[in-house]
């Protein structure tokens, strides 16, 4: 059984920052792509941010120079590093993981539960 848990959502002001932290756990052969997905009301999920295994990095064009996404493959664990808030990335932020549960299986995507992101004064 695989597991994706974030933690380090909460309340900033606009211009804050907070470190978003997931970590995958359970029979885990192996895994790909690591993302950083969000979901603000009334609208879509949208990928914010991918890292691959090799470390190569994608960011939507809403967050780009203001968001670092990195991950530690030794500890299954993806960052989400958030700077200059603003009120429009209040959502809820769930981490995604390409993986492969068990050896000689196909990859699926495995998903958190989401944590709470506002940006407010």
């Amino acid at each position: 059984q695989v597991q994706l848990v974030e933690s380090g959502g909460g309340l900033v002001q606009p211009g804050g920052s907070l470190r978003l932290s997931c970590v995958a756990s359970g029979s885990i052969f192996s895994i790909n792509t690591m993302n950083w997905y969000r979901q603000a009301p009334g609208k879509q999920r949208e990928l914010v941010a991918s890292v691959t295994s090799g470390g190569s990095t994608n960011y939507a064009d809403s967050v780009k120079g203001r968001f670092t996404i990195s991950r530690d493959n030794g500890k299954n664990r993806v960052y989400l590093q958030m700077n200059s808030l603003k009120p429009d990335d209040t959502a809820v932020y769930y981490c995604n993981a390409f993986l492969v549960p068990v050896y000689g299986q196909i990859a699926r995507a495995y998903w958190g539960q989401g944590t709470q992101v506002t940006v407010s004064s």
